[in-house]
């Protein structure tokens, strides 16, 4: 995807005239206009110039946008400061600011004149009193001064209709246009009329001069157009705050001495020190010292973080109190502040689908309106109005339309949500996952990481006979080391944390280490082959030594405590088992009482043991468990409900991304550094369960605020030009200066862009009342459709073990067997599955009776039978 600066846009017609533009080049997949930021975000494998070229020819510009990779893919990193950033913006207030008091300058001695003079007699030089001739030409004069002043209307406007793309300039500039030259030929009329000596005639003539209606509409419009550009410069506060945050320098050791480098030019691996108020100029890794980190600018969390050796550091946070001498570890456009602001950037420049309502009226809307002035001076000039009369309803009607609110509707509220988001640690990546969010209706939630703390610790050590606590946990220690899971670090954490005791004594190596995915590990230590992990893993390598362990230490009960048994055992033997307990989080209980606030049902997702799940979601609040789902299960998992209801997903973003990419919303939780997640559409920086619901009453809100503003410029539009085109002056004597219809159309912008704002006094951590209950699913459809669910997927409640037996029996129905081929033929994929022991098929009952070494889910056996070209019919109850 390339960004592009695109100038010349005015109003929606403009965003959708380039749109257009761009999207008829070959090659181009999709556009992203946006006319709150003047960007274009283009995706496709087409040259740079091509699309240039294309906007050009559309009649605006468009260069490529600082650090965007060119033709010939030259480009350099320098951070982008608040200046830099909004200098465009700046310049562009300046501008308009400039032009509206030069214009105030010579429009107020005329409108003196025109309205202090001829309404209520204010004094004026005796030539101006007596020569109404002389106050036509003097108000000629002043708006044709004032005409110049702002012939930006004029140039872009005929601009767009020398290209077939009139816009808002376009309707500015033939309202003021047409007014001058219609008080030009009065003027002239006039001129005739002194010839003549009917000085009366002057006089009447001089009250249907509009000189002062087309500098007044060019005057209040400007005075739109700055109120506009302040207030859509407020919009990206947000966005110029983060750019403030990023340090400029960095105080960086060479050759033992510390030297001050601009920032962009810290390499990886570098040294940096931190002194106490400074701010940490790149990601990086303490090496020495410590101190405590004000983090509030990145997460929201106010209470500083203590930092040190070994903790990670991220840019543009403030080391507050302490020194800290840091590696650096990401630079440049890598850095996590880096990473967010061109996150949020992105996510301002695309388009939300709402926003597609609007980009349609906007294309045909100012063709439309001049079609709507055209008939209004017909058709007043047929019922017998003079052409002053019909001019002024044709003017007003020209005037008071008003594209520009229909194509900041939108863009406007996605930059103020995105931003009120960023600085809560909340980032989408796209405006569709801004919008798509607040319309969640059930959240599934990984376990680990995600509503506990996902920092599980070992809590009990079970020799078996005849080995000692120590060898269990070094032969442990040993073929754990190799493996990244959390449970894995909990072991290797025990083993070298010095209060155990035994991280002097860790003499045993591991060769030939081997992760079994979603069931354990193995190696070999000292020639002998050590296995660990989950239950039906160790029982497969070890039999009846693993149920007599099993039943001696009643190994059921510590699951339903929330405990998770790691087994260990060798080819012949069981070793023990290992017991890891991971705490739910502080906010846990509390999130997800307010998702069941908010009618949002909760689903824990887990490869866990089915007890210590029920545990952990017992304790937090979940409703429903599927546990025992293998990893590729997951997403099958989210695509089931989502045929059902709008699911986000919430994990930790690397084993659950299958999962997230399946959710209609992919949440990574805590994210921390890691916020490029590509499976992911909304990152959370820190690992806070409540910020998912912030998450969504933000997207709420923000969509909320989409429609006021959608409606209002509807609104606005379909009130007014009736109004201007003197519809209702029949029925209620509303009749409309063409002023008043300017000055109307020059704040419907800046009302639609202050509403957006409103955005930033929004509060997404107030607690949600139980009244609130929005987007719910009815109580009888989400039993029906999550509770079916979660029995195909889950271990069946009928599949038991009994009195600490491992052999669990459990009986399926299956159709289409005819014959005992058939009953072979079923057997043999069904012993072929992990957790079957033995399967007795009945093609007379059409049932098959097994015996289960392992739990086994609903799906997996559904899934074998219908491979093997049978009809499954689910389990049979007993």
């Amino acid at each position: 995807m390339q960004k592009y600066n695109v100038t010349g846009m005015s109003c929606a017609a403009c965003s959708a005239r380039v749109d257009k533009a761009v999207r008829e080049i070959d090659g181009v997949e999709d556009v992203a206009v946006n006319l709150l930021t003047n960007t274009m975000n283009v995706e496709g494998d087409v040259d740079s110039q091509i699309i240039i070229d294309a906007v050009n020819a559309a009649g605006y510009g468009a260069t490529l946008a600082e650090g965007e990779l060119s033709s010939d893919g030259d480009t350099s990193y320098k951070p982008q400061t608040s200046d830099e950033f909004t200098k465009t913006q700046r310049e562009e207030f300046k501008k308009i600011r400039n032009r509206l008091i030069v214009s105030l300058i010579f429009l107020l001695p005329m409108m003196y004149v025109t309205m202090g003079h001829m309404m209520w007699n204010w004094p004026v030089p005796e030539a101006l009193a007596v020569n109404p001739m002389a106050v036509g030409i003097f108000e000629m004069l002043i708006a044709g001064i004032v005409m110049v002043i702002n012939q930006k209307f004029f140039i872009n406007g005929f601009k767009g209709i020398r290209h077939l793309a009139p816009n808002m300039d376009t309707l500015v500039a033939m309202g003021s246009g047409v007014s001058f030259g219609y008080s030009v030929v009065v003027l002239f009329q006039m001129s005739q009329a002194a010839m003549a000596g009917d000085m009366q005639g002057c006089h009447e003539f001089l009250h249907n001069l509009y000189f002062e209606s087309a500098a007044m509409i060019l005057t209040l419009i400007t005075v739109g157009k700055m109120l506009e550009s302040y207030s859509k410069g407020r919009t990206t506060d947000a966005l110029a705050g983060l750019m403030d945050l990023t340090p400029q320098e960095a105080r960086v050791v060479r050759d033992g001495v510390e030297t001050m480098i601009p920032v962009e030019q810290v390499k990886v691996d570098d040294i940096y020190v931190v002194k106490p108020g400074e701010a940490i100029p790149v990601d990086g890794v303490v090496v020495s010292g410590n101190g405590a980190v004000d983090e509030s600018a990145l997460t929201g969390e106010s209470i500083p973080v203590d930092k040190m050796e070994n903790d990670d550091v991220t840019a543009a946070t403030l080391n507050v109190d302490g020194h800290l001498t840091c590696r650096a570890t990401r630079v440049g456009k890598d850095t996590t502040i880096s990473q967010i602001i061109q996150m949020v950037s992105d996510s301002a420049a695309t388009k939300a689908p709402i926003a597609k309502v609007a980009d349609k009226v906007s294309g045909i809307f100012v063709p439309a309106v001049l079609l709507i002035a055209l008939v209004t001076l017909i058709i007043w000039l047929l019922v017998g109005e003079d052409i002053g009369f019909s001019l002024a309803r044709a003017i007003s009607v020209l005037v008071i339309s008003c594209p520009c609110a229909l194509g900041l509707a939108t863009p406007v509220a996605i930059m103020v949500g995105n931003g009120v988001g960023a600085r809560n640690g909340i980032l989408f990546k796209n405006a569709t996952a801004l919008e798509n969010v607040g319309k969640t209706k059930v959240v599934v939630l990984d376990k680990t990481g995600t509503v506990t703390k996902g920092q599980p610790k070992v809590v009990d050590i079970v020799p078996a006979d005849n080995v000692s606590e120590e060898e269990l946990i070094k032969r442990a220690y040993a073929i754990e080391a190799p493996s990244t899971h959390p449970l894995a670090k909990a072991i290797v954490d025990y083993m070298e944390d010095a209060e155990t005791g035994l991280h002097c004594n860790i003499d045993l190596m591991c060769t030939n280490f081997k992760n079994h995915s979603g069931q354990g590990v193995s190696g070999q230590v000292k020639g002998k082959m050590i296995y660990g992990g989950k239950a039906e893993f160790i029982r497969r390598k070890v039999g009846d030594a693993f149920d007599t362990f099993a039943k001696n230490h009643q190994v059921d009960e510590e699951a339903k405590r929330g405990r998770t048994p790691l087994f260990f055992a060798t080819d012949d033997e069981m070793l023990g088992m290992i017991l890891v307990a991971d705490e739910i989080k502080e906010d846990s209980a509390e999130a997800i009482a307010e998702l069941a606030a908010m009618g949002i049902e909760t689903v824990m997702l887990t490869g866990d043991r089915i007890a210590t799940a029920r545990a952990i979601a017992d304790e937090a609040g979940v409703k429903y468990v599927i546990a025992g789902v293998m990893p590729d299960e997951k997403a099958k998992v989210i695509k089931a409900i989502s045929e059902h209801a709008k699911v986000m997903m919430v994990g930790d973003g690397i084993n659950d991304a299958p999962a997230l990419t399946a959710a209609d919303n992919g949440v990574a939780i805590g994210a921390g550094a890691d916020i490029a997640m590509d499976a992911a559409q909304v990152v959370l920086v820190e690992s806070r369960l409540t910020d998912v619901v912030a998450a969504i009453k933000l997207s709420k809100y923000t969509l909320r605020n989409i429609h006021q503003n959608l409606f209002w410029a509807f609104f606005y539009n379909a009130i007014c030009i009736p109004v201007a085109a003197g519809a209702w002056i029949h029925i209620t004597g509303w009749e409309m200066n063409p002023m008043y219809g300017a000055a109307a159309m020059s704040m419907s912008s800046f009302c639609v862009v202050m509403n957006a704002l409103r955005l930033n006094l929004y509060n997404i951590h107030k607690k949600v009342k139980n009244t609130e209950k929005v987007n719910n699913i009815s109580q009888e459809n989400s039993k029906t459709f999550i509770q079916e669910i979660v029995d195909k997927y889950s271990v069946v409640d009928i599949i038991k073990e009994k009195g600490g037996n491992s052999i669990m029996k459990t009986t399926i129905k299956v159709d289409g067997m005819m014959c005992e081929h058939c009953e072979a033929r079923v057997k043999e994929v069904l012993e072929a599955l992990d957790g079957v022991a033995s399967a007795t098929p009945d093609h007379e009952a059409n049932i098959v009776e097994m015996e289960l070494d392992a739990p086994v889910t609903e799906y997996t056996f559904a899934k074998a039978i219908t491979d093997a070209g049978y009809d499954f019919r689910g389990i049979k109850k007993q």
